[in-house]
């Protein structure tokens, strides 16, 4: 099986690459990819649960909008999430997002996520049948 999410350079950013069976799992895994840019998935506890939801437009607009409220809730929570449980239904998306308290001698975070951009914005079915979901991640 191949990867499930990824990394590619873009300047003195980041972008981030999620892939899935579905929009919802493309989605999850380009979140997990997104905070693996801040700390490693697997020094993350996932023992706490915080619901998201947005709603957007379209689905890359719902990408953006996703990531963004992901590092919000990070940000004002003093966590980092490991593990993500999608659903988009429609124009709106839910989600289950686990993690735990930053622990910064523990985590090291490595920069700090300041939002998802539009930049490299996509959301597809590729010719495999998986569905991409990818943007750059300013840091």
């Amino acid at each position: 099986m191949s990867c499930a999410w990824t990394h590619f350079p873009h300047e003195g950013d980041v972008g981030v690459q999620g892939f899935g069976a579905d929009p919802a799992e493309a989605f999850a895994n380009a979140a997990r990819a997104m905070t693996a840019v801040l700390v490693p998935l697997d020094q993350i506890t996932a023992n706490e649960a915080v619901e998201i939801t947005c709603e957007a437009p379209e689905l890359e607009v719902l990408l953006v909008d996703w990531l963004n409220a992901v590092i919000y809730e990070m940000a004002t929570r003093s966590m980092v999430f490991g593990d993500f449980r999608v659903v988009i239904d429609s124009n709106c998306l839910r989600a289950t997002a686990l993690g735990e308290p930053v622990e910064v001698v523990r985590h090291a975070p490595s920069v700090e996520l300041k939002g998802a951009t539009f930049t490299q914005l996509r959301v597809a079915r590729q010719e495999d049948g998986r569905w991409l979901a990818q943007c750059v991640v300013d840091v």
